[in-house]
């Protein structure tokens, strides 16, 4: 090629580059959109209820879908201690198995207690799903570890199957509140800030380095490694296959709405909620 007349070739382009402030980079993932103008306010108010549910003994949530995973001998991310030049043989394609599926873990993590459970579903992420999740926490950890808990506040993102626009998260939120006599309070996280949710880089992060590198080979492995997830800072974790089957597409008409026990907060109300439990009939 030419430049400026005299005649280069690419590699003294590439040794030229250096020399001009120019090297080889990755792309970085640092573009979160458009930010809300409530955001740092929504992040205060949100702190804000944790103190205030803290201070009196009341348990703090946060909950969200982990990424799905498929289930078979496929590769899984990271590395692990092999014998030399033995490395873990695994399927070349990612292509989901009939037989086998796909896993979605669900996490309820307790803020207090540094506890997690996981419901490990095997249909689809949907708003019934997510809250009998949390059904099966109160169950199995929250009940004992709260017995006079008489309202639970719940951190969520703001999309997905607990979105803050989901009617039917709404309408089961109100049906657990009615079984358990909890009100439960919901704070949104802001758009686009969904990696601020504790639940992120408390719980998850954790269980990914637990099977980094270990093919996730069927449903049992999957509920048993996220099962022996600790950290030294004492988190455990507690996991269940969830083995019911959700049902996409549920409508949840504006009669259910109105029917909900809804009481919205002042400051953002499509984003700060809680849902009490109705009279008895």
């Amino acid at each position: 090629m030419q430049a400026h007349g005299h005649a280069v070739s690419p590699n003294t382009v590439r040794k030229l580059l250096p020399e001009l402030g120019y090297s080889r980079q990755a792309n970085r993932k640092a573009n979160d959109g458009r930010q809300h103008a409530d955001r740092d306010a929504q992040f205060e108010h949100i702190n804000a209820q944790v103190r205030a549910f803290q201070a009196e003994g009341q348990p703090v949530l946060s909950v969200d879908t982990k990424k799905k995973e498929l289930v078979g001998n496929f590769a899984n991310k990271g590395t692990d201690y092999r014998p030399e030049r033995r490395p873990r043989r695994t399927e070349v394609h990612d292509f989901e198995k009939p037989q086998l599926g796909k896993v979605v873990p669900y996490g309820v993590y307790d803020v207090a207690d540094n506890s997690g459970w996981v419901s490990v579903g095997i249909t689809s992420d949907t708003a019934q799903f997510a809250v009998n999740a949390i059904r099966c926490w109160y169950a199995k950890m929250g009940r004992e570890r709260y017995p006079a808990a008489q309202r639970v506040l719940i951190t969520a993102d703001c999309g997905g199957s607990n979105g803050a626009r989901v009617r039917l998260w709404k309408r089961e939120l109100q049906a657990l509140a009615d079984e358990t006599g909890l009100s439960l309070t919901v704070c949104h996280y802001p758009p686009g800030t969904s990696k601020w949710n504790k639940i992120e880089h408390r719980l998850f992060c954790h269980i990914t380095q637990t099977w980094r590198a270990t093919p996730l080979t069927s449903r049992l492995a999957v509920v048993e490694l996220i099962a022996a997830t600790t950290t030294t800072t004492g988190l455990t974790v507690a996991c269940e296959l969830d083995t019911n089957t959700y049902e996409k597409g549920i409508k949840v008409t504006q009669a259910d709405m109105a029917a909900l026990n809804l009481h919205r907060d002042p400051f953002h109300p499509e984003w700060n909620y809680t849902i009490k439990p109705r009279p008895s009939t």
